[in-house]
């Protein structure tokens, strides 16, 4: 080896384009047990061990802090090279974030992130074998392994593929909510695969088409899924951004509360290069409501409108969204027919509006029928029609939702 401990502690001090990881355990642990050595003699190359003789007291500081560089590199195994490469491509620092908005970056820059990308080579490489002899203790040390690395070349990878993959927590989750004014991932989703969902042929190739315009970048429209409770709106709307994460589409469940965030979350949004559905489900709103022109602003005519990578899928019940009674067409106001035409308007504001109708018989049993078939299960079809039938009139009517409860009672002997 041609660097010094020294060498090694100022490397982790330079770090500008990726500073963050001076703050990493391993790393700062790293950073700890360099500055010990080098301040206890160890200036010369690693190598030149006859220089590296340390005395007793820098040996106790040098063990302690080396068993805490492998306490906290343990718990995410032993190998120091795997660790450095995984902490350097979850780094998205300033530049990822200015590669992913499509920013040029400065000649400077580029040299400064190629060189701590070197940097952080020559420190994953570093073998424990070299600092355990630097130390000079008699007894045991545990060790860390190093493996074959190519942070530049991954790294470089890593940026080409952002515009799938995403980066920071949108490189890990597919499903994120709203909490506390902030994107949140949800770790654990509630989505069937596409191809689980049955019926609704046409409603649903229309939703898949609008969708890959989105990441196509083609021009999608603000969707709007009207129809019967059941009937596999919000399912639908969930199983495609499942079936199209790995081509960077990302969903974001925005309550109907929440809606006056919509602006703020499409300013976060604007330059991140994945594509993102918001998703609004149940959506209506009462005759006051501050959330009725929150959306309506943001679906037409407010600066704040989306982006090119965001949608607004949204579900709901009503056709026209707003509950009214006859109050609001016989009170006292001067142009009611204005308000009424206003209240009526939010619903063709949305560029697609897709009609989920509960199904006729035959559509109900042929989902049964499909869904039995999935479920795998042993019935004389006879016998499973009649008793779909009875399940539909005993739950108030046919809908997708009551053809899966009944298979899934089914499935459990019920």
């Amino acid at each position: 080896m041609d660097k010094s401990f020294l060498d090694y502690q100022l490397s982790i001090d330079s770090l500008t384009v990726f500073s963050a990881l001076k703050k990493d355990p391993v790393v700062h642990g790293l950073r700890q047990l360099f500055a010990s050595l080098a301040k206890a003699g160890s200036f010369a190359r690693i190598s030149d061990t006859a220089r590296n003789a340390p005395t007793e007291g820098s040996t106790y500081e040098a063990v302690a802090l080396y068993s805490d560089v492998l306490s906290e590199l343990y718990p995410h195994g032993s190998d120091l090279s795997a660790y450095i490469r995984t902490q350097v491509l979850a780094d998205d620092n300033f530049y990822v974030q200015s590669i992913a908005a499509g920013k040029l970056l400065s000649d400077e820059i580029q040299e400064a992130a190629r060189r701590e990308l070197n940097l952080l080579q020559d420190l994953g490489t570093l073998s424990s074998h070299e600092v355990r002899e630097a130390i000079g203790y008699d007894g045991y040390l545990p060790v860390w392994s190093t493996s074959k690395l190519y942070l530049i070349s991954d790294f470089m990878n890593k940026l080409e593929q952002i515009p799938v993959t995403g980066y920071g927590f949108f490189a890990d989750y597919s499903f994120f909510r709203i909490a506390d004014g902030e994107i949140t991932p949800v770790a654990h989703p509630d989505a069937q695969p596409l191809d689980q969902l049955f019926g609704y042929e046409r409603e649903r190739q229309l939703i898949i088409r609008n969708t890959e315009a989105l990441i196509e970048g083609t021009g999608a429209s603000n969707m709007l899924l009207y129809g019967d409770a059941g009937t596999g709106k919000s399912s639908t709307i969930k199983a495609v951004a499942r079936e199209y994460a790995d081509r960077g589409l990302r969903i974001i469940e925005v309550k109907k509360n929440q809606l006056y965030q919509i602006p703020d979350i499409l300013e976060e949004l604007a330059a991140n290069p994945l594509k993102f559905i918001l998703f609004i489900d149940d959506l209506s709103f009462s005759g006051n409501d501050d959330n009725f022109s929150a959306l309506k602003a943001t679906l037409e005519g407010s600066v704040a409108g989306c982006t090119g990578n965001t949608v607004i899928y949204a579900t709901s019940n009503r056709r026209h969204l707003v509950k009214e009674n006859f109050a609001d067409r016989t009170g006292d106001e001067l142009h009611a027919n204005d308000t009424i035409q206003e209240t009526m308007s939010l619903a063709a504001r949305f560029g697609l509006t897709i009609t989920f109708s509960k199904p006729d018989k035959d559509e109900y049993l042929d989902i049964v029928r499909a869904l039995a078939k999935e479920y795998e299960i042993d019935m004389p079809e006879s016998e499973l029609l009649r008793r779909a039938e009875a399940h539909a009139i005993r739950r108030n009517g046919r809908s997708p939702r009551t053809a899966k409860q009944f298979i899934e009672l089914l499935k459990i002997g019920l």
